[in-house]
């Protein structure tokens, strides 16, 4: 095949390499091969409850992980183990859940008498107890998982199944004398098949005769096995083999930066722990960072937000990331949509009709009047929603989806609308300084405003900026809370209803923040905005280290990239690709590595193309594109790091395509490359050999080593790129 030009002119600026062949460290290295590694061959792993006959115990399991519940005299934990490695995480009984109610703490379920707490033994059950205190166990139900919401199909995915397949247990609770009479509290178990994940929330019903306020909630507490037990405690802990996250989630773009309701807590209880401070954080709380302080009327029903608690059976970086993509693909399967977008910076009718037509004519699937571009979303003047109709009706004309911006938290409105820093009593305290809050006249006023928006324009997609924080609200005259202790509960539920409603809808939700298990579809890959403002040389190199760490926890489709085709946050004539005829290889660089990652970027301009010949460039990169798109879409091994130094690549991987893998290896030095590439191909289920061709020329037998590798040969010209295809 003819290989790549990749880019040429910022080879200037690379410093001179050595050609190296890659070793096989630089590649993931997993585990020897089993027959049923689950993240190659899912299907035998089914959920199920199983009960033990005359024990009172019922096993929740999948074959991939097991957790153990004891109902006599008490329902709780007697077991929660790890069947992929055969290792306990759990190592003593606490109760299933902790609810504060009328100003009073009860605990749901839970056994008393455990003196030891580093493990815990069959004989040790016998000798425990129930507290008079605690909500007992009443009865036990089972049934498929449902879904959490409506998921509207509208576009390409991957084809996963919603709801998840699995099965739901809960485990129903009544209350201790002393308690409201009345309450129901049912503990709600999810267990999906084909993965090493439970998830677990918690559901109250008054079926009493009076309002009873829940002011706190715990609903998960796990006495967990500790990974380390160091008699001093160290700066930074290692944390047990669970990855635990929540639907209750803001201000952050990843899965460790959104966690605000997992807590790893020391455990006071367990004495005979190594540390010499009994710090050793072992003890696994899932809860709110304040409230909800929610009042549940006599037949009304509360539910908790969901928490997902992963098991991880290696230590190894890529294994790991690779479980937790296939979380995702599994609990937000709508994240793995993954549409071609132009970032339109005009909002004028007869710039929106050219750009939808370049769209239609190279391949792009979807238009987003951006920032900058004079769309106002909270208009409601009928004029001004009837243009914005016919552009929408126009874009569907040529199978082009259409969608807007729209900021909500980052402003500032006026002090009546404001968050009230409770710190001070006065607006301001936010996490962008001042921001309105969600449960005043104005935010109920938005949010009316923004779905009216939708329902008579036809718009298919949101790009929202500055989504909801978790700002705290210490007003007391706002309509949607009663003061702080419900204000971030409250606003939490007004943005996820919001998101739940457009996902209802097939409505596409760009938002710079984590609410992918709440609806949400894209974030932002990982990049520093002010970057776009660097020459174009410095951007394309950059661009892929961005994408090459973005993706060790999203799939490729969970993050956006970006190309400045007009000038953004400055940088002048330096920083843009327009005009694009004059940069076409930097154009070309951009779009190769990114379709080529299987990642979609934001294309921010006013035009795509703007010759034949550039035009010709962007079709042929996205036919490519399409060509491969499952293949392209699918999970990323990572292979090289670019460092501007030396060649790098990546591998994507899927065991249940025909196409197994697709390398792509970029050369970004000023010198001519010739080296073997180790492809570690275990992820792709192959066990013997490989058909592998280098892009679209002639296929080559390959025998696979004991570890599931082949090496191929790499011939590169300076900033040339290349890739193959494994079968």
């Amino acid at each position: 095949m003819k290989r790549t030009a990749f880019s040429t002119l910022f080879l200037a600026a690379c410093l001179t390499f050595s050609c190296r062949s890659p070793q096989a460290r630089d590649a993931a290295r997993p585990q020897p091969k089993a027959s049923s590694d689950w993240l190659i061959s899912p299907e035998s792993f089914k959920a199920e409850v199983k009960a033990d006959d005359g024990s009172g115990t019922i096993h929740l399991s999948n074959g991939l992980l097991r957790r153990t519940f004891r109902l006599n005299p008490n329902a709780a934990t007697v077991d929660f183990r790890n069947l992929v490695t055969g290792q306990a995480i759990l190592r003593a009984v606490r109760p299933e859940a902790v609810v504060a109610i009328g100003g009073k703490s009860w605990v749901v379920g839970g056994l008393d008498g455990q003196v030891e707490q580093a493990y815990l033994v069959p004989g040790m059950l016998e000798r425990m107890t129930a507290s008079p205190a605690a909500f007992r166990f009443r009865d036990y139900q089972t049934g498929p998982i449902r879904e959490r919401f409506p998921w509207k199909r509208k576009r390409y995915s991957e084809n996963r199944p919603w709801p998840p397949d699995g099965i739901t247990l809960t485990l129903n609770f009544t209350p201790p004398p002393g308690a409201p009479p009345g309450l129901v509290i049912g503990v709600v178990y999810e267990l999906y098949d084909g993965i090493p994940l439970l998830a677990k929330r918690v559901v109250i019903r008054n079926e009493g005769p009076s309002t009873v306020r829940l002011n706190s909630f715990i609903s998960e507490m796990l006495a967990a096995v500790e990974p380390e037990s160091p008699v001093n405690s160290p700066p930074f802990w290692d944390w047990p083999g669970l990855h635990v996250e929540s639907d209750y989630a803001f201000l952050a773009d990843s899965p460790k930066t959104a966690a605000r309701t997992t807590y790893w807590a020391s455990d006071g209880g367990y004495t005979s722990q190594v540390n010499d401070k009994l710090e050793t954080p072992c003890l696994l709380l899932s809860k709110p960072p304040i409230g909800p302080d929610q009042d549940i009327a006599p037949g009304a029903v509360f539910e908790t937000f969901t928490t997902w608690e992963l098991a991880l059976d290696s230590t190894d970086r890529e294994r790991r990331g690779l479980s937790l993509r296939r979380m995702y693909r599994t609990i937000a399967p709508w994240a793995t949509e993954n549409p071609i977008i132009m970032h339109l910076v005009s909002s004028d009718p007869n710039v929106i009709r050219a750009v939808v037509d370049q769209c239609a004519e190279t391949g792009f699937e979807m238009v987003i009047l951006s920032f900058g571009s004079g769309l106002d979303m909270e208009n409601e003047d009928p004029a001004y929603l009837a243009k914005m109709k016919d552009a929408a009706d126009y874009a569907h004309t040529r199978n082009i989806e259409i969608g807007g911006y729209s900021l909500l938290a980052s402003r500032r409105i006026d002090d009546a609308t404001d968050v009230i820093d409770p710190k001070t009593g006065k607006p301001g305290g936010a996490a962008f300084g001042n921001s309105p809050c969600l449960g005043s006249e104005w935010g109920q006023d938005y949010f009316r405003k923004m779905r009216g928006f939708f329902e008579k324009t036809g718009f298919d997609m949101l790009e929202h900026d500055g989504s909801y924080p978790g700002d705290l609200c210490a007003s007391t005259k706002h309509p949607g809370h009663r003061g702080l202790e419900d204000s971030q509960w409250n606003q939490w539920r007004r943005i996820t209803d919001f998101y739940k409603w457009g996902r209802a809808r097939g409505i596409y939700l760009n938002v710079p923040d984590w609410y992918f298990l709440s609806g949400s579809n894209k974030t932002a890959m990982g990049y520093r905005e002010d970057n776009w403002s660097l020459a174009r040389e410095n951007q394309v190199v950059l661009a892929r280290q961005n994408i090459y760490d973005g993706t060790w926890q999203k799939t490729p489709s969970m993050g956006w990239m970006f190309v400045p085709l007009n000038v953004y946050h400055g940088g002048g004539d330096a920083a843009t690709i327009e005009p694009l005829a004059e940069h076409l290889q930097f154009y070309e660089a951009h779009l190769a590595q990114n379709f080529l990652s299987g990642v979609q970027a934001c294309y921010r301009g006013t035009r795509l193309y703007d010759t034949e010949t550039t035009k010709a460039a962007v079709k042929k990169w996205i036919d490519l594109y399409k060509k491969y798109r499952d293949i392209l879409d699918s999970d990323i091994i990572h292979l090289r790091r670019p460092d501007g130094r030396s060649p790098d690549g990546i591998l994507h991987v899927n065991p249940a395509l025909r196409t197994k893998a697709f390398a792509v290896i970029y050369n970004q030095t000023n010198q001519d490359v010739s080296e073997n590439w180790t492809l570690p191909l275990y992820y792709t289920g192959l066990t013997d050999g490989a058909r592998i061709r280098e892009g679209e020329g002639p296929t080559k037998e390959y025998h696979l080593d004991r570890s599931f590798r082949v090496q191929v040969p790499v011939r590169l010209g300076p900033g040339q790129m290349t890739w193959f295809i494994v079968e």
